[in-house]
């Protein structure tokens, strides 16, 4: 009966530890539609334009001009940042460059993708290239990493488009850009043992609150953050298989207890019997 009762309690810690990996495998939300998606872009850092993940977002400019967006990007996630630069009919070759900043201005390098890439003349025999397709697919954001790192870190990353490579006869040509983010959720693979304590996000200003005796300032923050709130990589599906893992040895003590206890203590015989 005791053995009995043990199998059952693990038995039960297995299935609490199963139950949050199956519910955590239903299909996430998708992504709102480009309804309402920005149609402008900025012309540095404060002024970037803000656009969420699964947004596509477009702009008009002139050859030559920086234009600049912002999104979130939390713990976990991978993301891939693509743009598409549309030319005018008759233009000189020109090369286009996609960079992707964090919260704290620091250039982030691409894993793989085309970050920069050059255009044929348009308006010759050729034909020429009509636009332009560049990406960046950035690594994966981790929760916490050590102040001399250049990891990319929770919080707002700044997508800045402009063209290294131009004709003076070309400066101020119109040209239309497209850019859309999307991003993969690794999981516990990129778990580390450590989080912020705030993401990595831009303060736009301050503002008082109270009375003039008791007066504190609250940071005005960038007003988009991931769909789920920002989880500073305090939970990952390595809690789940680390609970599974520690079900699993308690079932094999239990099993091998079992087997080695045998049928008890010996049955006690009367001297002389």
């Amino acid at each position: 009966m005791r053995i009995t009762r043990v199998l059952s309690a693990s038995l039960l810690m297995l299935g609490l530890a199963v139950t949050p990996a199956v519910a955590d495998s239903s299909p996430s939300p998708s992504a709102s539609e480009d309804g309402g998606a920005p149609t402008e872009a900025g012309t540095s850092f404060r002024t970037a334009t803000e656009i969420e993940q699964g947004q596509t977002a477009t702009a008009s400019g002139s050859a030559g001009d920086y234009l600049y967006w912002s999104f979130p990007a939390d713990a976990g996630q991978r993301p891939t940042v693509k743009a598409t630069v549309k030319l005018p009919d008759t233009h000189a070759a020109e090369t286009w460059q996609i960079d992707v900043y964090d919260g704290l201005r620091r250039r982030q390098s691409c894993q793989y993708g085309a970050q920069t890439r050059a255009a044929a003349a348009g308006g010759t025999p050729s034909g020429g290239a009509a636009s332009v397709d560049l990406t960046c697919v950035l690594r994966t954001v981790r929760a916490w990493s050590e102040p001399w790192a250049n990891d990319p870190l929770p919080g707002t990353y700044y997508i800045r488009l402009t063209v290294v490579n131009l004709a003076t006869s070309d400066l101020g040509l119109p040209v239309g850009a497209e850019v859309r983010v999307d991003s993969e959720d690794v999981g516990g693979a990129a778990a580390v043992d450590g989080s912020l304590a705030h993401p990595l996000v831009p303060g736009a200003g301050a503002i008082a609150q109270g009375g003039e005796e008791e007066s504190t300032k609250e940071a005005l923050l960038a007003s988009l953050e991931p769909s789920g709130g920002w989880a500073s990589g305090w939970w990952s599906d390595r809690w789940v298989w680390t609970a599974i893992g520690g079900a699993l040895a308690a079932l094999a003590g239990v099993g091998g207890y079992a087997l080695t206890r045998g049928s008890g203590r010996p049955s006690r015989v009367t001297p002389g019997a």
